[in-house]
C-alpha cells in the first residue's frame, strides 16, 4: 500500500492538529516560566538574565542554590544603607534632643475638636 487511504488521512490529520495545540500550550508555558524566573533574579538583585539559567539542566541546580542559600545584593544594599547616619537629622525626635520640631510643616499637630 504506497498511498495512505482516507481513514488515515483523518488520523494523521488529528494527530497533527494535536501536536499543533500541545506544542503552542508548551511555549506559552515556558515563556511564563521565563517571564517568572526573570522577575525573581531581579527582585533579589541580580541580572534577570539569570533566570534563563533556570531551563539549562545541571545549572539550574546550581544558580537555585546560589538563590537559596547566597546573600541577594539587594541585601547587602538594604544593609549598606542602614549602616549610614541620617541625612537630615534635625528632623528626627530623640529623647536626647528634645527641642528638634516633630511637625516641621505644621509647627504643631493639628488639634480636632
Amino acid at each position: 500500500m504506497l498511498y495512505p487511504s482516507t481513514s488515515d488521512n483523518g488520523i494523521l490529520g488529528a494527530l497533527l492538529g494535536s501536536l499543533l495545540i500541545v506544542s503552542i500550550i508548551g511555549l506559552a508555558v515556558t515563556i511564563f516560566f521565563a517571564i517568572v524566573y526573570w522577575k525573581i533574579f531581579a527582585k533579589a538583585g541580580y541580572s534577570g538574565a539569570l533566570g534563563l539559567l533556570m531551563f539549562v539542566p545541571i545549572a539550574n541546580l546550581i544558580v537555585l542554590c546560589v538563590l537559596a542559600f547566597g546573600e541577594w545584593p539587594i541585601y547587602k544594599e538594604l544593609n549598606y544603607l542602614r549602616s549610614q547616619p541620617p541625612r537630615n537629622p534635625q528632623y528626627i525626635p530623640t529623647p536626647q534632643n528634645p527641642s528638634s520640631p516633630q511637625y516641621p510643616q505644621y509647627g504643631q499637630p493639628p488639634r480636632y475638636p
